[in-house]
């Protein structure tokens, strides 16, 4: 089940649209840490990046230019990274404790009347993130509170 590295990061920059971060997932799901993480490095390392290879630049010349070019190119990978770690995270199966949780909130879900796909026998990490946001989004607090106490 390997993916091509273009299909990892649009899959990530996929995956974390989808994913809703929320204060009650944090404990629970690493994705809301790099979702966030990976946000915030999308906006600031370019700009660092280029900072740092300018100063680098001026202070210590073209003698220096690989180290420059290789300090520049890790600060752009950051963002990368993150994206790349969530289109891997997105295409994984769920553990059985997390898709007995996944069928049980599509349950209830369809129980309210919520209109939902059809719950998947093998439910991945991209199905769950949906599944979750459009709970948050579509359904008041007082139903989504109780699975996280």
């Amino acid at each position: 089940m390997s993916q091509s590295v273009m299909t990892m990061l649009k899959n990530g920059q996929q995956y974390m649209k989808t994913w809703p971060v929320r204060k009650e997932l944090y404990a629970f799901f690493p994705e809301c840490r790099v979702v966030a993480a990976t946000k915030f490095a999308i906006k600031t390392m370019p700009p660092v990046a280029m900072v740092s290879c300018a100063l680098l630049f001026q202070n210590l010349g073209s003698d220096y230019l690989p180290q420059t070019i290789a300090i520049g190119a890790f600060f752009l990978s950051l963002p990368m990274q993150g994206l790349l770690w969530l289109g891997h995270r997105s295409d994984q199966y769920l553990p059985p404790q997390l898709k007995s949780w996944y069928q049980e909130i599509h349950t209830k879900m369809r129980s309210q009347g919520v209109n939902i796909a059809n719950a998947k026998s093998k439910p991945k990490y991209k199905e769950l993130a949906q599944l979750l946001k459009t709970a948050f989004n579509d359904l008041d607090n007082v139903f989504t509170k109780h699975w996280f106490n």
